[in-house]
């Protein structure tokens, strides 16, 4: 069994992968769609808004309904339901029936980072988690890097409708191997409970934590604005990239497919590294705090170099600065990622608190795709101001991480019911909205 938890890791790492490839194929065949279906930057934008939209608002439920099933029924369903609408994709003419699409896809692909959060929270100790959260969340990059030449090869050979129906096919290739080799853990034997201090034994904070309570925590709220700030930013790449480098710097779609990769190829060692650092210090002695912390704040002020990509006229020096940019997010991410299992009052509150944040971490996909849009359409074409914006994000973020979120332990209930059986527990540590102002 504990050789299986890397074959479970690797299965995470797939699904993300596919997961980006069939949110990335639109930024992709952007340029062809908007040619056939007349229209332009800002109508694109909206289109690319919509998955965002169902993306967000579905966080919350999904990572409530992955802690209420388990991931091992819910992880493959959301593969399921998005793959059926990638796939159906190609048979609408309409930037309604499109954006109608988009939103249905975002409904399914809510439940990929909920559903592996809680996989890694079971699968593996927390002196190991960054790591093995850096690996499935690389599979976002590597997802985003191989839609590029992927799917413009298609497009180029196929047609842009296509490339959809063909991307749409992968999941059903994943699920299927997802049911013939997953086997659920043996109880505490991958959890590395005995690592974790709860606030109450597990039974009695189970029956006890509400969901809504878990709001009452800053810390909450502090990773819900630094994942803004970091998707802010991420997203531009996932949505406008391959159009900044066709309409802005004159790429081909040849071109697109080479030169296009390297952000996203930089950004996947950019993740491990980023894990393994953060799992490092921590197993050095450094508290979990200053760990994960020192490796969120220092990717997000690095991340801001986006901005000097738009400064510069040197295509090399202008894919380095981007290059740098998305390698820092993912640096950054995968303590990110780890933050939910941290930080989780009980075990059952892994996914919901996973969702929590990413909800509000996919607000910014709303906000990014349709900004750029309405920027670039008012300033015919240049997308200077979304650059040194986000820049302006990943700055917020690194302060949101370094002042907002407090201590990383697992979040103390105010409970009555609690305090009164355990009386001799310690269940005021954790800041309070009032206590922070």
């Amino acid at each position: 069994m504990r050789k299986m938890r890397w074959v479970v890791l690797f299965l995470c790492f797939l699904a993300v992968a596919v997961n980006y490839i069939d949110r990335a194929n639109l930024a992709v065949a952007a340029p062809q769609i908007e040619k056939e279906l007349g229209i332009g930057p800002a109508q694109m934008g909206f289109i690319m808004s919509g998955f965002f939209w169902t993306y967000a608002l579905m966080q919350m439920p999904f990572g409530w309904f992955v802690d209420r099933v388990g991931a091992r029924i819910a992880l493959p369903i959301a593969v399921g339901w998005w793959s059926l609408f990638t796939a159906a994709t190609a048979g609408v003419s309409s930037v309604a029936a499109m954006f109608g699409c988009r939103l249905l896809l975002g409904v399914g692909e809510a439940g990929a980072y909920p559903a592996c959060a809680k996989l890694v929270s079971q699968w593996f100790k927390p002196r190991e988690r960054a790591l093995a959260t850096g690996i499935f969340d690389s599979g976002a990059r590597v997802g985003s890097a191989l839609s590029i030449p992927l799917v413009a090869l298609i497009i180029d050979s196929f047609g842009w409708k296509a490339a959809f129906i063909i991307t749409g096919l992968f999941g059903a290739v994943w699920i299927l191997g997802w049911v013939v080799i997953y086997r659920s853990p043996a109880h505490g034997d991958m959890t590395g409970a005995q690592d974790v201090v709860h606030a109450a034994p597990a039974e009695d904070a189970q029956n006890s934590v509400t969901w809504a309570s878990l709001f009452r925590h800053r810390t909450l709220w502090g990773m819900m604005l630094g994942f803004f700030c970091l998707n802010f930013t991420n997203y531009f790449f996932i949505t406008w990239f391959p159009s900044y480098l066709v309409q802005t710097r004159g790429f081909s779609l040849k071109s697109l497919g080479t030169f296009g990769m390297i952000p996203a190829l930089m950004a996947i060692p950019g993740g491990w590294i980023g894990g393994f650092v953060s799992d490092a210090l921590y197993r050095r002695g450094w508290s979990l705090t200053a760990a994960r912390k020192t490796c969120m704040v220092g990717g997000m002020l690095v991340s801001s170099t986006i901005t000097l990509s738009a400064l510069t006229s040197n295509i090399y020096l202008m894919l380095a600065c981007f290059g740098i940019s998305y390698a820092s997010l993912a640096f950054a991410g995968a303590s990110v990622w780890s933050l939910p299992g941290d930080v989780a009052p009980t075990p059952r509150h892994v996914a919901s608190i996973s969702g929590i944040q990413n909800f509000a971490s996919n607000l910014a996909g709303i906000v990014i795709t349709t900004f750029t849009g309405v920027m670039v359409s008012l300033t015919q074409g240049s997308f200077t101001i979304p650059l040194v914006v986000a820049g302006g994000f990943c700055l917020l973020g690194a302060f949101s991480y370094l002042v907002i979120v407090g201590k990383i332990e697992p979040l103390q209930v105010r409970s009555a019911p609690i305090a009164a059986r355990y009386p001799s527990l310690d269940i005021d540590r954790d800041s309070s909205p009032t206590s922070a102002g």
